[in-house]
């Protein structure tokens, strides 16, 4: 005789003279009952007392997928085992076992032989079905594959209730993420005729109408209003309304009902209270989603309670919420809150405290008695929520090497509203640095990290230093910045502490590649390489070129570009970060070679109109070298550098009427000149900088030659001699902030930022009995590209304007253009930028940017005026890829360019960037 028990139930069945079995079933499948294997056999007639058996044999019947002989060992039944039977819990504890595996719908054993002390039994299961097919209705295929990957469908797995409500549940979540809070969900099962216990499943969802917040109810709230509150909501949000009757429906009343006197009391003069009373009929929300999350849901509430605390209630709770559906299907949020009272700092001692005396601490605190109670701005200050920009307490202590360093604000006693509070300090030993670790340079030379780090063996621990080196190792610029790590292990034996460093390599050399044929001119291209972990001391071991030897932080750049005919230029850089290998001193080199033919298109030309005429033989060569050494200062601090720089350029002009300068289209200038700049770099990162500031003072002088000739009057010379050797005296300032916007969001800790940036240049005589040549001076307009700097020129590029050669805004440039492009002697340039990064992965880091700008040039300091602007508006793109550097591109709108009746089109212009940013 056997028997089938529901889940969960187990049971033993003695049969005389027909067998026995334990079975165990899963209620909502119903499988065909089992054949045993073998039939029933006789017994012994003394079955019915309990005696104990050794198993002679077990086998498994039933099965159709799973290992039989790990379904044995599952069991943990085993021949050689001895069982009391009948009456022994080995049968129990057997099925028990198998059935927690989630894997069968039913199950039992049989006894199918007993004889001379041994017994003979039968596992026989029935397998719940597999997933033949899966199919989803009702939705589109992307998202149908996207639900089955997070609910992890897949063919041939078991098929159990726990796993359609497996399914189920992430539908549901799926669609409430996405505002679809009422998706349904119907299951269709059926047997899959092809395949051995098989089923065939479909979900048909129902996806309804989105569900967006109609309205946020908030009662009980006396001290702080209902839209002060809903601020803090942060995934939480009401739609827009307009209409002219209001949703009156509500769950929860304010315990003190308000009086309506909105009129009597002038509320209509306070912006914040006329919102309020036109809340039920108008309300605009143009840039905040309206669906419901349940997840951020529970996170708003958190911050309207971390909101209360902020502002000294500190007992504020949340009594009860609701959300439910209204007469339009949206969904209506009602929330009671219980304020409790306001609370005040009281009295604040200090307790151990022996590196710093109360009053400094109290200072640093900036917590005074009768402020108005918040916890987190306590704990904030005290550094019980650490920052990296410092200023805390526990900051104060860990940059002096109290790295053991504890702090526990204690509530020491409470006078009706006020609060005093203990501060009891741990100070601990300072602890000294033992060991430094570095991991992930696989390519980079661990010396090349380690001359840039500020923890160094022997020292007292810093949490300053620290910082200071994970922004040192990111502007190396050889390692993911958002992938560096710091972490410091304390020693407690002996009051020391190691620091583990670890980093992960990003591809950061470049390569520029083009080439075309254009007919008559010939060949045209570029080809540049720059290396920038380049490893000089490694040239002549081959076994270190891949392609080149690298691992140094050198820095080395070759670029030739040619336009046939018309253009070639050549370009050799070589940059040692760390002259002699002990102090930061920056050793560069280069040299520069160009030639350009302004004429090499007219022959061409000539031949399709069939002119016989000669174009004249006319070029413009330009020789340069250049040599600088950077050092880093100490004072006023180690963010500042200042830099020498030796530098010649040979002009060879032949034919050239480029400049429009009388006199001097044909002959050679010389400049050499000395340039010093001082500058202080404290950005955090070079590719995409979240904070810090960039300045720049430079100051670019010629030998004073004409001092050396006082009765010389150099402008009665011609001006091919006035040029032959060239005099004047440069300076530049620039300035950038970097600003963060918002707190880091995402797993990327992308946020928005503010750049703003200020420029000014100037270029001038040493006195007036020279003649100020063209070359050194600024081009302004255009994108910084097509108006290279062949002639030696700052190019300052302004989105939204082509080049332009006239200080006032009213010309338009490209209507014409004054005799000369001798160039502007001063200009400045305002600049600000919103960025916000779609990704920083150094593969490809890309970022988006909105920009307000304005500049001009003028003739000379007489006709300078900062007021006089070009202005500019527009948006853009940056895009930093390891192999090509800086792709990017602006659309901006020039409003000086705009025209009566033409619109935007002629007033509008886009600038792209290859390889670099322009100024």
């Amino acid at each position: 005789m056997k028997k089938l028990f529901p889940k969960g139930l187990l049971a033993i069945a003695l049969c005389c003279g027909a067998g026995m079995r334990v079975s165990a079933q899963q209620r909502d499948t119903v499988p065909p009952t089992p054949t045993p294997a073998n039939p029933p056999v006789e017994f012994p007639s003394n079955v019915g007392t309990p005696q104990q058996y050794e198993i002679a044999d077990i086998t498994i019947a039933g099965t159709q997928y799973l290992d039989k002989s790990l379904l044995l060992s599952l069991s943990g039944l085993n021949v050689g085992d001895k069982i009391v039977y009948p009456g022994g819990d080995q049968f129990a504890k057997a099925l028990q076992n198998l059935w927690s595996q989630r894997l069968f719908a039913g199950g039992g054993i049989n006894v199918t032989k007993i004889e001379d002390g041994k017994i003979w039994l039968e596992i026989e299961l029935v397998e719940m079905p597999r997933i033949g097919s899966f199919s989803f209705r009702g939705i589109k295929k992307s998202e149908a594959d996207e639900i089955s990957g997070k609910a992890g469908l897949r063919k041939g797995n078991v098929l159990s209730e726990g796993v359609k409500q497996n399914v189920i549940g992430v539908v549901h979540k799926f669609y409430a993420d996405k505002g679809f809070g009422n998706a349904t969900v119907k299951v269709d099962q059926r047997i899959d005729s092809g395949a051995v216990n098989s089923a065939i499943i479909v979900f048909t969802i129902d996806k309804g109408n989105k569900t967006r917040v109609s309205e946020i109810n908030i009662v009980d709230n006396y001290n702080i209003a209902d839209n002060r509150l809903k601020k803090r909501m942060k995934g939480t949000h009401e739609m827009t309304r307009i209409t002219l009757h209001p949703d009156t429906k509500v769950i929860y009343k304010d315990s003190i009902p308000e009086s309506d006197n909105f009129w009597q009391t002038y509320g209509f003069l306070q912006p914040t209270r006329s919102l309020e009373k036109l809340d039920p009929y108008f309300r605009f929300k143009l840039f905040s989603s309206a669906k419901f999350n349940e997840a951020k849901y529970i996170e708003d509430k958190g911050k309207i309670i971390a909101y209360y605390n902020k502002n000294g209630f500190r007992d504020a709770l949340i009594v009860k919420d609701t959300t439910y559906n209204n007469a339009s299907k949206n969904l209506n949020v009602e929330i009671q809150v219980s304020e409790g009272k306001k609370y005040y700092f009281g009295d604040i001692t200090w307790k151990g405290n022996v590196r710093y005396s109360d009053s400094l601490l109290t200072r640093m605190l900036g917590i005074k008695k009768g402020d108005i109670y918040n916890l987190e701005l306590l704990e904030k200050r005290l550094g019980k929520q650490m920052s990296q920009e410092g200023g805390d307490i526990t900051g104060a202590y860990m940059d002096y090497g109290y790295l053991f360093f504890q702090i526990d604000p204690v509530e020491t006693a409470i006078h009706g509203d006020t609060i005093d509070y203990e501060i009891r300090l741990r100070e601990g030993p300072q602890a000294t640095i033992k060991e430094v670790r570095i991991a992930g340079n696989e390519k980079t030379n661990e010396h090349v990290i380690r001359r840039e780090l500020r923890t160094i063996p022997g020292e007292k621990f810093s949490r300053q230093d620290l910082i200071r080196s994970n922004r040192e190792i990111a502007n190396l610029g050889f390692f993911n910045p958002e992938k560096i790590g710091m972490n410091p292990v304390p020693n407690v034996q002996d009051g020391t502490v190691d620091i583990d460093y670890t980093v992960e390599e990003k591809a950061n050399d470049q390569l520029e590649l083009s080439a075309g044929w254009g007919g008559y001119i010939g060949l045209t291209g570029t080809l540049g390489v720059t290396f920038n972990n380049f490893s000089l001391r490694n040239i002549f071991k081959k076994e270190t070129w891949d392609p080149l030897p690298s691992g140094d932080g050198q820095k080395l750049s070759i670029r030739v570009s040619s336009n046939g005919k018309a253009y070639r230029s050549y370009n050799f850089s070589f940059t040692e970060p760390w002259l002699g290998g002990k102090k930061r001193n920056q050793f560069s080199v280069s040299f520069y070679s160009s030639y350009q033919n302004p004429y090499a298109y007219n022959d061409y030309y000539k031949r399709l109109y069939n002119d016989t005429t000669t174009s004249p033989n006319g070029s413009f060569r330009v020789l340069g070298a250049s040599v600088s050494l950077g050092k880093q200062l100490k004072w006023p601090d180690d963010y500042f550098s200042l830099i020498y720089s030796v530098n010649y350029q040979q002009y060879r002009l032949k034919n050239y009427n480029y400049f429009g300068i009388p006199g001097f289209s044909t002959g050679n200038a010389n400049n050499v000149n000395l340039k010093l700049t001082l500058a202080r770099s404290s950005v955090d990162q070079q590719i995409f900088p979240r904070s810090g500031s960039n300045f720049m003072l430079s100051g670019q002088f010629t030998p004073p030659y004409s001092l050396f000739s006082p009765d010389r009057n150099y402008q009665a010379e011609p001006i091919a001699e006035q040029f032959k050797f060239i005099e004047y005296q440069k300076y530049r300032f620039n300035a950038e902030w970097y600003v963060p916007l918002s707190k880091p969001m995402g797993s990327d800790n992308k946020q928005f930022v503010l750049k703003v940036a200020a420029k000014f240049g100037y270029i001038g005589r040493y006195n007036n009995r020279t003649t100020l040549s063209p070359f050194g001076r600024f081009e302004l307009g255009g994108d910084g590209l097509s108006n290279f700097a062949i002639y030696d020129r700052d190019i300052i590029s302004q989105r939204g304007y082509p080049v332009y050669y006239t200080s006032n805004p009213s010309v338009n440039p490209e209507s014409g253009q004054p005799a000369g492009y001798e160039g502007f002697t001063v200009f400045n340039k305002y600049v600000m930028e919103l960025r916000y990064p779609f990704s920083l992965n150094p593969s490809s880091t890309i970022f988006g940017l909105a920009f307000v700008e304005a500049a001009n040039g003028y003739r000379d300091i007489q006709d300078y005026n900062p007021f006089r602007l070009r202005r500019s508006a527009g948006l853009g793109m940056r895009f930093y890829l390891p192999m090509f550097g800086l792709l990017g591109f602006d659309y901006g709108i020039g409003f000086d360019r705009l025209q009566p009746g033409q619109g935007l089109k002629n007033a509008a212009k886009f600038t792209f960037m290859l390889g670099f940013e322009p100024e």
